[in-house]
């Protein structure tokens, strides 16, 4: 394993610690995403594909604008990823219950197999690197990477009613990142 410099002082990072930590993130997501990414070209897809069964998959009954919130791109972008996913019978759109207008995603059970596939290999990293790490080096992790994300996304982690929620800036006591009410 790599020599990282784990005593970074938290009053003053140097450039060179703060590009450290970018390459890190870049090595990270490369490997995080390479077992997924030969899967999906096989397929003739990519990450967007996967992006969009992953949400699908964790929210079913998601909208296209709620969808659209999360991913943020363009209703063009989603539109052409969706076309397959919908055509290829990855990704049904059902009739909604309270509005017809609306037109709620699900993974099919096609769907769901190569979610749980292209999935199975980034839960074993993660779960790896977690069980490498201590409990508070994860928690650490997790409050960096709440730190990295957009105020507005922020809220998708933290449940509303727990105090211990509010003050962990989105973690669970045991430094877990938690679903708001909405399942996000």
């Amino acid at each position: 394993m790599v020599d990282i410099k784990t005593r970074a002082n938290p009053l003053f990072l140097r450039e060179e610690e703060l590009r450290q930590g970018i390459e890190l993130l870049f090595f990270a997501y490369r490997d995080f995403t390479a077992e997924p990414d030969s899967m999906l070209a096989e397929l003739g897809m990519g990450r967007a594909h996967h992006r969009v069964i992953y949400f699908v998959g964790r929210h079913p009954g998601i909208t296209v604008t709620d969808l659209l919130r999360i991913l943020k791109i363009t209703k063009q972008s989603l539109s052409r990823v969706l076309s397959q996913l919908i055509r290829e019978a990855y990704i049904e759109q059902r009739q909604g219950r309270t509005d017809r207008r609306q037109k709620p995603l699900h993974l099919t059970v096609k769907g769901v197999a190569l979610e749980q596939a292209l999935t199975a290999n980034q839960l074993t990293r993660i779960a790896g690197a977690y069980k490498a790490a201590s409990a508070e080096a994860v928690e650490g992790f997790c409050k960096v990477l709440l730190g990295m994300i957009d105020e507005s996304d922020q809220r998708r982690f933290i449940r509303p009613g727990r105090p211990d929620d509010q003050a962990a800036g989105g973690r669970s006591a045991t430094g877990q990142a938690v679903r708001g009410r909405d399942g996000r």
